[in-house]
């Protein structure tokens, strides 16, 4: 899925926040996420570019992202809150119950439907969620 996430680091400046150096690094790492990474992962990338970045500095300027609207946060029913960026791209996910990996999709049939429901129950809908977890298909399945 085509990633049209404006840098975490732009969107801290626009906020007011003051950057440190230690922030900059936290937030090139989430930017430049492919995944959806937990704490200890964002740790681990950090750490590679700064080794003076502490666990603790990453919790707090990950929980002062989330607060600020910047980063969101996921339970895939791993025991992990998982990260990314914000996006105006909406997507949904589907999860590997066997690896973690998730996968971001969108479907328009899927959206549509979720519209159709709402309204025949006499809503709007205004915002969703869908988490899919699933496991690969077995040669036969196919």
């Amino acid at each position: 899925m085509p990633n049209s996430r404006i840098d975490i680091e732009t969107q801290c400046m626009e906020k007011g926040m003051r950057m440190t150096e230690q922030r900059r690094v936290i937030a090139a790492v989430l930017t430049n996420a492919t995944d959806h990474p937990d704490v200890d992962e964002i740790y681990r990338r950090a750490s590679e570019i700064d080794n003076e970045i502490s666990i603790a500095t990453v919790y707090r300027t990950v929980r002062l992202f989330e607060d600020a609207g910047i980063l969101e946060r996921h339970d895939f029913g791993d025991g992990r809150s998982r990260y990314e960026p914000l996006s105006d791209d909406h997507h949904d996910h589907l999860i590997n119950v066997e690896t973690g990996e998730v996968l971001e999709f969108n479907n328009e049939q899927i959206e549509k439907l979720q519209e159709m429901i709402a309204k025949q129950m006499g809503f709007k809908l205004v915002d969703h969620r869908m988490e899919l977890y699933a496991i690969p298909l077995d040669e036969s399945d196919r």
